[in-house]
């Protein structure tokens, strides 16, 4: 199994999975997951990611076997987890976001494979975008930094509208903190009223949206 394949699959799929046990045959390669969210999150990526297994190749429980461990939105137990994995001996892991930091920590040989919404090379992930280094390559989409750009597209699709929501994720301190400083300055320039409001979980929509509706009462 090449990691090519795999950060091939991973640009098409955020990596957030639910956790399914299958039969291993002998011989067969074992790819670790770990991932920062709970395994019943964004069950329709886990068909897109099949999806994307099957067009390199590979056949989960037929070809290649998968180790998945979810810190469920709880990152102090992400360490305990890549341990396991390590133990596990697994040929690559796959990580997102802050799981990816960690199992760099734990593992200086096993190949990983990340996807992420921040700037890798900040972070330290890898040493730059070109020549990552190490035993650490993926795939960034910089969500933190296009987020202003992002409002101010918005801004010009609906010019009347003076006031945004943004959510964030509180599970995630230091990118939620970064995310906020950011769109609070681009905000501040285009003239707009900004509410940040947390949201860990597709769960916590419900609560969000209400109190979305008391700041616009709030606001009028």
């Amino acid at each position: 199994m090449q990691r090519r394949d795999f950060i091939t699959l991973l640009g098409a799929t955020a990596v957030s999975w639910p956790l399914v046990a299958r039969a291993q045959q002998p011989g067969m390669p074992v790819v670790g997951f770990l991932g920062t969210r709970a395994s019943g999150d964004d069950p329709q990526r886990l068909a897109a990611f099949r999806g994307g297994l099957k067009e390199a190749g590979y056949v989960e429980g037929q070809n290649v076997a998968m180790e998945y461990r979810f810190a469920d939105n709880h990152y102090d137990r992400l360490p305990t987890l890549a341990a396991e994995l390590v133990r596990r001996r697994v040929a690559v892991i796959v990580a997102n976001g802050r799981a990816a930091q960690t199992a760099k920590q734990t593992t200086a040989t096993i190949p990983i494979a990340f996807v992420a919404g921040f700037d890798p090379v900040e972070v330290g992930l890898v040493a730059s975008m070109n020549q990552p280094g190490g035993n650490v390559t993926g795939v960034s989409i910089l969500d933190v930094e296009l987020g202003p750009k992002r409002l101010q597209l918005l801004h010009e699709l609906v010019p009347t509208a003076n006031v945004v929501a943004v959510l964030v994720n509180p599970t995630d301190p230091a990118r939620a903190e970064k995310t906020s400083k950011e769109l609070q300055a681009a905000a501040k320039t285009l003239g707009l009223q900004l509410h940040v409001l947390n949201a860990s979980t597709d769960r916590d929509f419900d609560t969000v949206f209400a109190r979305l509706v008391d700041c616009e009462q709030a606001d009028s």
